[in-house]
């Protein structure tokens, strides 16, 4: 579905928060009737109506597009016990739901990144030396596998953090692997693109050499504009190329939507009672 920049929102991580979605939707089409939406990632996971909100972004058919996060490949391992559900998580309600295995194959057939309008959508990050084209075409390989018969296999490989620089002569599960982790993972790098995949800083870090992905000096991808979410300590970013949307909703933030045509934001307060006492 082509974008119409001029009634196309980008929101960032839902992570369950149904409540502040319908608030967030109902502020938007009151400026813009019948907008578009495009979700960036994690939209389930830690709130405490991961079922409600998966289903209000499936019912909106063509008026919505959503790619995948790191919440939303987790619930897709723990629906077929490759991965044990966390303390935090929140996502029985779904694994129990009737319409249960409909919600995940929707969900497994979502993409990994969206390039419109010189627009590049993606949950987490992007390697400097990858261009738009070639994270396109490297996240269409993760989605052939999602979408084929070995996609469960695969799903038992994807965890790790190795290898954590890119080499175009990977192969196999490991060079899916480090596409998930960079699309879905990333926040530091280093200037040859090594990843740090446990840092949560805003945008300090004490290991030498790494900074934000989106500072890496001759970034391929500076000559589009990367919409991002995945990092809540980050907030909310507008850079001439640059849209970050992590605002910490599930954390008692915000939810934030920015209409690409002309970066007006929009947003509500969420308040913590969206989590789980």
């Amino acid at each position: 579905m082509p974008i119409d920049s001029s009634v196309t929102y980008a929101i960032g991580d839902l992570q369950g928060c149904y409540q502040s979605l319908v608030t967030l939707i109902d502020k938007i089409e009151a400026i813009t009737p019948n907008a578009r939406f495009i979700f960036v990632g994690d939209l389930v996971n830690r709130g405490s109506q991961s079922l409600q909100t998966l289903r209000l972004i499936r019912s909106l058919g063509e008026r919505a597009q959503a790619i995948l996060g790191n919440h939303d490949l987790h619930l897709l391992a723990a629906a077929h016990g490759i991965r044990k559900l966390h303390r935090g998580d929140t996502l029985d309600e779904i694994l129990d739901a009737p319409d249960r295995e409909e919600l995940l194959d929707w969900l497994r057939h979502r993409p990994l990144a969206l390039f419109q309008q010189n627009h590049l959508f993606i949950h987490a990050g992007v390697l400097p030396q990858w261009s738009a084209a070639k994270t396109m075409a490297l996240a269409q390989e993760v989605a052939d596998t999602l979408q084929s018969p070995r996609w469960v296999d695969f799903l038992r490989e994807m965890y790790g953090n190795q290898p954590l620089h890119w080499d175009d002569a990977l192969k196999g599960n490991e060079r899916l692997r480090c596409i998930v982790n960079a699309l879905t993972r990333l926040r530091f790098c280093t200037e040859d693109g090594t990843m740090e995949l446990a840092a949560k800083e805003s945008t300090g870090i004490s290991l030498p050499g790494y900074m934000p992905w989106f500072d890496a000096p001759q970034r391929q991808t500076e000559d589009v504009t990367v919409v991002f979410g995945h990092w809540s300590t980050l907030g909310l970013v507008l850079r001439p190329n640059l849209i970050g949307l992590d605002t910490g909703c599930v954390w008692g933030g915000k939810l934030t939507a920015v209409r690409l045509a002309d970066r007006m934001v929009v947003q509500v307060s969420c308040p913590q009672a969206q989590r789980p006492g």
